[in-house]
C-alpha cells in the first residue's frame, strides 16, 4: 500500500491569526469555487468528539455525520487551522466522510483563509475575534 494522495491542491501555509492563535493562509492565488484541499484526521464517534471537545478549549473536530467525526488535533494538513469567521472566503464541506474546504471567490496569497463554522460546541458562549463587518460576537 503506497503513500495517500496529498489532499491539497493549493499551497497553505500556517502562521499566526490576528483572529485566534494559528491560522491557514493561502500560499499561491486560489481561484474562486475551487477545491483548497481536506481536513484528516482520527475517526472517532460523535459521543468521542463531545467528550474530548468537553474537555478542551481548543478543539479542530469537525462532525461528518450524525455518528461520525473527525479529530484532527494531530493531522499535519495546514487547513485544520481554518479560523471561523463571520463573513468568510471559504466553505467547509462534508463529502463521502472527507472534510473539503472550497473558496467562495478568489483568495489572494498570503490572505487568510477562514470559513463559517455555524452552531458549535461553545452554544455561543465563546466570543467571536474575526473582526468582520457584521460580526455576529459569538460562536
Amino acid at each position: 500500500m503506497g503513500t495517500p494522495a496529498n489532499p491539497q491542491k493549493y499551497a497553505v501555509t500556517n502562521a499566526p491569526s490576528r483572529i485566534d492563535g494559528t491560522g491557514a493562509f493561502a500560499g499561491e492565488p486560489i481561484p474562486g469555487r475551487r477545491k483548497i484541499g481536506e481536513i484528516r484526521g482520527e475517526t472517532i464517534s460523535v459521543y468521542e468528539a463531545w467528550e474530548r471537545a468537553r474537555k478542551l478549549e481548543r478543539i479542530m473536530i469537525v462532525e461528518v455525520n450524525e455518528r461520525r467525526a473527525i479529530d484532527a488535533s494531530r493531522s499535519a494538513d495546514p487547513l485544520r487551522f481554518t479560523n471561523h469567521s463571520c463573513r468568510p472566503n471559504a466553505v467547509l464541506r462534508i463529502r463521502q466522510g472527507r472534510v473539503e474546504i472550497y473558496a467562495m471567490r478568489d483568495i489572494a496569497p498570503g490572505e487568510e483563509i477562514t470559513c463559517d463554522y455555524g452552531e458549535t460546541h461553545h452554544e455561543g458562549k465563546l466570543t467571536c475575534r474575526c473582526g468582520a463587518p457584521g460580526c455576529r460576537g459569538a460562536l
